[in-house]
């Protein structure tokens, strides 16, 4: 995204999403009974333009499906009004779900603990692979969404579901927001008032004993096909180059390296059109071509 007020816009359009009264938050499957496609179909982000088409099939072209991942306080819908239709339209069959809500916090999402979350993940892949009739998808993940499939790769079975998965601003190593982590470390209680009130926050602090485990012994699995873009100017997950993975079967990008004046902040990586080119990149190699300032996605 070319030079702007950095936050403004994706502020602007997940305040309209909001205050438009048309945005319903999908509620956690509570009955175990129902078969892995009606079990997904209760955590897919409702109204979102393009995505959660149980009956699409993958083609040739694009045989996987790809599953979208919101990040912190965010949901399916808001987080990918942008990407969601365009990937459609280029043929891919794109599903979105949202996830972690906490009991008793209402409209925040993505904030119960980061294991919890990726068990409804692994819930939502089965429903896609069944309803889809593949053997795998791809997932592309926002912030806490690119970091999260991680756990579902390592300790939910994910690995041989999942072909490849593009993080985009992922928390893969933790944040100290800006230093405001490493702060909060120094006073007795302050981390635990946080892990009470969004224990996916907690969790993505840096040094939480969540991402010791998640990257121990290496940060990726055999088998996957790893992408990460990330923004100089991210304000949320810092420093930046924490978000990079190291491993075989990883591609590290920083996106003012395909254009010096893309000005994208952290919330703005889900609606930039040269991430988006990117990531199609990623989820299409042998097709890929060369992101700049001018790939419109």
């Amino acid at each position: 995204m070319l030079p702007h007020p950095r936050p403004l816009r994706s502020l602007l359009v997940i305040a309209t999403a909001f205050l438009s009264g048309g945005l319903v938050l999908a509620n956690p499957l509570s009955a175990g009974a129902a078969g892995p496609v009606d079990a997904a179909k209760a955590l897919a982000a409702p109204d979102l333009p393009g995505a959660n088409n149980w009956s699409c099939k993958p083609s040739a072209a694009h045989p996987r499906p790809v599953v979208l991942v919101h990040g912190t306080f965010a949901n399916g819908t808001v987080n990918w009004l942008s990407d969601a239709p365009i990937l459609a339209s280029r043929g891919y069959c794109v599903f979105a779900l949202t996830y972690g809500a906490k009991a008793g916090v209402p409209v925040l999402r993505a904030i119960a603990p980061v294991a919890d979350s990726a068990a409804q993940l692994a819930t939502f892949v089965d429903g896609v692979l069944a309803a889809t009739g593949t053997s795998q998808v791809d997932i592309v993940g926002h912030s806490q969404g690119g970091m999260m499939p991680r756990y579902y790769l390592k300790f939910l079975g994910g690995a041989g579901k999942v072909h490849t998965l593009v993080g985009l601003a992922p928390s893969n190593h933790g944040t100290t927001l800006n230093g405001l982590a490493i702060l909060a470390q120094a006073f007795p209680g302050a981390i635990d008032v946080l892990n009470s009130a969004c224990p996916a926050c907690g969790d993505q602090t840096i040094g939480s004993s969540l991402l010791a485990r998640l990257n121990s012994g290496g940060d990726t699995v055999p088998g996957v096909a790893y992408t990460v873009i990330s923004t100089r100017y991210d304000e949320v997950v810092t420093p930046y180059s924490s978000q990079f993975l190291s491993g075989g079967g990883t591609h590290n990008v920083t996106l003012q390296n395909l254009c010096a004046v893309d000005l994208s902040e952290h919330a703005a990586m889900a609606f930039d059109p040269i991430v988006l080119h990117e990531t199609e990149n990623a989820l299409d190699p042998a097709h890929a071509t060369k992101s700049t300032c001018l790939s419109h996605g």
